[in-house]
């Protein structure tokens, strides 16, 4: 019980690792949450301080997820790798390194994914850039993805999976609900790159 107990709270604390604000602060002197959508995550980041800082970013939110999935590998503990990688992502959303104002769950969602299903983590991808190149929206592209990587899922007949997945899908499309209202005002917006 007590391996179980350290892994939730290592994933936890792996997730509340506020990559944006590190980044934001460490080399540009910004608080990357006083600027753009206030979001500590990747897209706010190449939004406000541009593509290295976004990259840097969104890689290192993809590896808290990766990392927490393979916590119970690495400390020998009696849980399921999907179901810590969860707590990671509770932490990216909700960090106690930043006063509880985190990021949106999609890329430390597509880490534990990486992790436990890497096919799966190349379609969220694919499916991601081919619907931001469609729309020209992030947020949307997110939400649309969440939904075909729960449609992919249901082709595993992996019931953890399924489940997992489903709940994230569920956090991306929570997260995300300022932003519906914005498209639907037509005040979102619309990358300009791809």
């Amino acid at each position: 019980m007590l391996d179980e107990g350290l892994v939730v709270l290592l994933a936890y604390l792996l997730g509340s690792i506020p990559s944006g604000l590190i980044v934001g602060k460490l080399f540009y002197g910004k608080d990357i949450r006083e600027h753009g959508s206030g979001n500590l995550g990747g897209t706010n980041t190449f939004r406000t301080l541009g593509v290295k800082a976004g990259i840097a970013v969104t890689l290192a939110d993809i590896l808290k997820g990766t990392l927490a999935a393979c916590l119970p590998l690495l400390l020998d503990a009696d849980m399921h790798r999907l179901l810590a990688g969860i707590f990671a992502v509770i932490g990216h959303m909700y960090p106690v390194f930043a006063g509880f104002r985190g990021g949106k769950a999609v890329a430390t969602s597509g880490g534990i994914l990486l992790a436990y299903e890497p096919l799966l983590f190349i379609f969220m991808l694919t499916f991601f850039f081919i619907g931001l190149y469609t729309t020209k929206y992030v947020s949307l592209s997110s939400i649309l993805t969440a939904v075909a990587t729960f449609i992919y899922s249901l082709f595993t007949r992996d019931l953890a999976l399924i489940s997992v997945v489903s709940v994230l899908a569920i956090f991306v499309i929570y997260r995300h609900r300022a932003n519906l209202k914005r498209i639907r005002d037509k005040t979102e917006p619309k990358i300009k790159w791809l």
